[in-house]
């Protein structure tokens, strides 16, 4: 099993035109999977996969082994633009870069969905919320992992109603995610009794100041403010609140997308209490435990989150679906491909057994968390304690609700 360090350094330099990947002789290249790692590596989202996420992948290339057929590594930086992340996978894929893996940011999650579509190839997504992707957008390409915003609806969404939080104020971010995880959130909220009160969109990536909108959702007098963001947005909209004593009067923040590494930053002091929802943590079990300290070597002094570990767990089971069915019939056909993943069922240490359904979604069980206060945390990383557990059959939407194209009546 070889990785090319000359790949990984032409894959990385530059988004927008990605230079030609190494040339391999035609024996090479048809013995060759190249996995394309195409996130955020510079911006918003860098924190919560960008070079980590590409670490995790490599730790399952390093993982699964020889089995008589070489795997490459490359990445790049979408920059969190549709028509960069779009450009990027076209050129891969005429390449010769047999999956493309992660991309979060649901715009370019979306546009990448055209392009493996397009090209008739293997995409796994990781890292965008939107359940667009198993719904009306999905294809028979991709698989969804992980998390999406109607998991993240109704267990964060969910939760907060049930504990009191029955009106709500939305600040969300002006693309696709943030209005598809703010739509999902509301039905929930509605379901549950609750009710809006009102919402704001500001633009992404653009914005770094949030006061303004929180005034806005302190003068609604909603007892929940749903942040519809993600990663740094999140970490500012939640310091900002705290320096605005909001969470002093009664005022509740429901982080509808949060990881660990935006509670690190935030600092126990002003994160404990938080309720959010992830599919990972690292200290959850001995399986969970096993992988992160695989896993150190790699990252250092950083913890796998579900959004990271997320392409680690993916890239384990794409290689076992071209395993079982050889290189030249995985090359050959993305949609195969994809078939074949559906049809083995899925086990790893970071999501333990699951399955991916028809529509293409990878289900995981969901795990509702509260950030723990500073006294009870006992060592570095040890930020949550366990409230309630959604299993995965039960975790996404139901199958028939979604209206994907793809799923037989």
């Amino acid at each position: 099993m070889s990785l090319t360090r000359r790949g990984l350094i032409a894959a990385s330099v530059g988004a927008t035109l990605v230079p030609a990947l190494p040339r391999l002789s035609r024996a090479q290249a048809a013995n060759t999977i190249r996995i394309g790692v195409l996130n955020d590596q510079s911006g918003t989202y860098r924190d919560i996969s960008g070079p980590y996420g590409v670490e995790c992948t490599r730790q399952a290339v390093q993982e699964f082994g020889n089995k008589g057929f070489n795997v490459e590594v490359i990445f790049a930086d979408h920059q969190n633009k549709p028509d960069v992340g779009a450009n990027i996978a076209r050129q891969w894929y005429d390449q010769g870069v047999d999956l493309v893996l992660d991309v979060p940011t649901s715009s370019v999650g979306l546009a990448v969905n055209n392009v493996a579509k397009e090209k008739n190839k293997a995409y796994i997504n990781t890292g965008s919320a939107t359940s667009d992707l198993t719904g009306a957008q999905c294809t028979p390409n991709t698989v969804h992992w992980m998390y999406d915003t109607y998991m993240l609806a109704k267990s964060t969404g969910g939760a907060m109603v049930k504990a009191g939080g029955d009106s709500w104020f939305f600040i969300t971010a002006d693309y696709a995610f943030g209005h598809a995880l703010e739509r999902d959130t509301t039905k929930f909220v509605k379901e549950a009794g609750g009710k809006v009160l009102g919402g704001v969109k500001y633009p992404f990536p653009a914005t770094s100041d949030f006061s303004s909108f929180l005034l806005q959702a302190q003068s609604s007098r909603a007892k929940v403010i749903g942040l519809a963001n993600a990663g740094a947005d999140t970490v500012n909209s939640i310091k900002q609140a705290a320096e605005f004593g909001l969470m002093k009067r009664n005022v509740k923040l429901a982080a509808l997308l949060m990881f660990l590494p935006d509670v690190h930053a935030l600092g126990l002091q002003t994160a404990q209490g938080l309720v959010l929802t992830e599919s990972f943590y690292w200290d959850l079990n001995d399986r969970t435990r096993a992988v992160s300290e695989r896993l150190k070597p790699r990252l250092k002094d950083i913890k796998p989150n579900m959004a990271s570990i997320a392409n680690y767990s993916a890239a384990l089971h794409f290689l076992k679906a071209v395993a079982d069915m050889g290189v030249p019939a995985a090359k050959a056909s993305g949609i195969d491909l994809v078939n074949r993943m559906k049809a083995i069922p899925c086990d790893d240490d970071a999501f333990g057994p699951g399955r991916i359904r028809e529509d293409g979604r990878k289900l995981c069980p969901s795990y509702l968390f509260e950030v723990k206060k500073p006294e009870e945390s006992k060592a570095p990383w040890d930020y949550y304690k366990l409230l309630q557990t959604t299993p995965a059959e039960e975790a996404y939407r139901p199958l028939n609700e979604g209206g994907c194209s793809i799923v037989k009546a």
